[in-house]
């Protein structure tokens, strides 16, 4: 592509209302334009690069044996309710007050019609296994836009779900999926982690998550400075250690008007790691009361998990009112009228301090033998420092974007939607699904934050908009330009993307353009013309080098080949 007469602009100053480097980088180069909060369009240069992306996917998932279709974004309100989903995902509707009543739905996810298209062929264990996938728009009723590409309410999805007789075939197929994920997302060069995360309202039997570790991510990923052990926080875990400590007597200590668990532990004069404190919760609207060491914080994930519920809440005044715990100083000791949840890790503790449900009071040398309880698990959030659960390493945190996430559902979806099969013993039976997906928007950004100076983008050859950009310093001497033009129309004939600077700019200008957008390659034209030599330099790097008018076709093609 030539500049001059084409649409192309940049700015030089940063964007206002962009909080993230990518968000920044990607409205200054005039890839995309700002509609609305968390609505963007993407101008020409972005479309080109965010269809590389999409290319990258398209080829992988083709490979991997997936085929493609398209499915509406408008779905019909009936097919939610078939598997229950208009108020499991209300939140995730897009624009629609009132779902229950709604004709349609703009949804997010699109597991029912999926199932439906492979409803109309599946009759026989002959007709699987196979994969369908998408790259579809999609909407979101997101209530804090942000970060650019990374959290916004109108994307696309690229969805893939795979048909399986049963889990042991779902395996091969999930596997075929996860390795095509890696081949993208490899050569795309983005530094990710894979890893364990919650199956969440779709349910499931295994999660897994492909992070972008960069610092504008939203995600926590737990890792190990020892061993390849990944996370999520969500479900992450951590050994916990018995204390090799004798076991002391309980005893009731006054502690007037020290509430908080930061309170009680300076007045008392103890580790904040001695001490346990109660969340008084609801469990579906029951009287749940947890226990988790002072320091640490309640995973509501795993909570509901171990409890088998479906909604947890803060308790009211009125339903603690009914049990024996009093806020602010609620204990295990004695404590009544509320299921009571233990955190495995407390069970390894000795003589820490609880509430003793009287106001004004603890207990200190609480042990486990000094109380009742319904349930005991993992319901706490691992903090740094934690010992790892596979090889004893200590834990430390690393922020992600998720780029994309592999899901073995199981059987519900197909099973509500009634998609059968006759197995070899003419029997009747339900598929196993699996689901991929991945956000192109969110990879774009996840590039961008992981590869970007102080000038701009350093986009990988795959993805940027041009491999190569051709500079040509003075558009008014009839040599550079008549080589120039040549050049470029050389390597777009070898199919190589090229985009040819000829506008009447100070080389400064063009430069700082070329920069900006993050071409891998370019060459500069000028004065060293009269010398057979032209410019050559990486996007990647900072130095320049010469080389002759005869050898820069040649000397581009084995750098792209690399």
């Amino acid at each position: 592509m030539k500049l001059k007469g084409s649409y192309f602009y940049t700015l030089r100053e940063d964007a206002k209302d962009e909080e993230s480097v990518s968000g920044n980088l990607l409205v200054r180069s005039g890839m995309i334009k700002k509609v609305a909060a968390g609505i963007y369009m993407y101008l020409p240069l972005g479309l080109k690069t965010y269809k590389n992306v999409q290319n990258i996917i398209k080829e992988e998932m083709d490979k991997a044996g997936a085929q493609e279709l398209l499915m509406p974004s408008l779905i019909p309100a009936e097919v939610y309710d078939a598997c229950g989903r208009v108020e499991a995902f209300g939140s995730d509707m897009f624009n629609l007050k009132d779902r229950k009543n709604a004709h349609m739905v703009l949804g997010p996810t699109h597991e029912e019609l999926f199932t439906l298209a492979a409803k109309a062929m599946v009759r026989s264990y002959k007709d699987l296994p196979f994969t369908l996938y998408q790259q579809a728009e999609k909407f979101r009723d997101e209530p804090r836009p942000r970060f650019g590409l990374i959290r916004v309410r109108e994307f696309v999805m690229k969805d893939a779900y795979s048909f399986d007789r049963d889990d042991e075939s779902l395996q091969e197929s999930y596997m075929k999926m996860f390795n095509a994920y890696k081949a993208i997302f490899d050569r795309m060069g983005i530094d990710y982690k894979i890893v364990k995360a919650s199956v969440g309202a779709m349910g499931g039997d295994l999660s897994e998550e492909f992070q972008a570790l960069t610092e504008t991510g939203e995600d926590t990923l737990v890792l190990c400075d020892k061993c390849d052990y990944a996370s999520n926080i969500e479900v992450s875990t951590f050994k916990v250690l018995d204390q090799n400590e004798e076991e002391k007597e309980l005893e009731m200590v006054e502690t007037p008007h020290q509430e908080t668990i930061e309170e009680v532990s300076n007045f008392l004069n103890v580790d904040v790691k001695k001490t346990v404190k109660a969340l008084l919760m609801t469990i579906d609207g029951k009287l749940t009361i947890f226990f988790i060491r002072g320091d640490r914080e309640l995973n509501e994930d795993k909570a509901l998990k171990l409890v088998g519920g479906k909604e947890l809440g803060f308790a009211d005044d009125a339903l603690i009112a009914t049990s024996t715990a009093v806020p602010g100083f609620t204990g295990p000791v004695n404590l009544e009228g509320a299921t009571i949840v233990v955190d495995e890790e407390v069970l390894h503790m000795k003589n820490f301090v609880t509430g003793a449900n009287k106001e004004g009071y603890h207990y200190i040398n609480t042990n486990v033998k000094d109380f009742k309880y319904d349930i005991a698990g993992d319901i706490s959030n691992v903090v740094e420092g934690d010992i790892c659960p596979n090889c004893g390493g200590k834990i430390y945190f690393k922020k992600g974007i998720e780029i994309g996430n592999t899901f073995k559902l199981g059987k519900h979806y197909a099973k509500d939607l009634g998609l059968t099969y006759l197995d070899e013993n003419n029997q009747e039976q339900v598929p196993t699904m699996g689901c991929y997906g991945i956000g192109p928007g969110r990879v774009l950004a996840s590039i961008i934050e992981q590869n970007h100076d102080e000038h701009g983008m350093i986009l990988p050859l795959e993805v940027a908009p041009y491999k190569v950009s051709i500079v040509a310093t003075n558009t008014s001497d009839d040599n550079i330009m008549n080589f120039a033009n040549k050049l470029h129309d050389e390597l777009e004939s070898l199919e190589i993307d090229t985009i040819l600077d000829d506008r009447d700019e100070r080389p400064g200008v063009k430069f700082n353009d070329m920069d900006l957008i993050g071409v891998p390659i370019r060459v500069t034209i000028g004065k060293k013309l009269v010398d057979n030599q032209v410019e050559l330099k990486l996007r990647s790097e900072k130095e320049s080098t010469d080389v002759s008018v005869d050898e820069i076709v040649n000397k581009i093609k084995e750098i792209i080949k690399k």
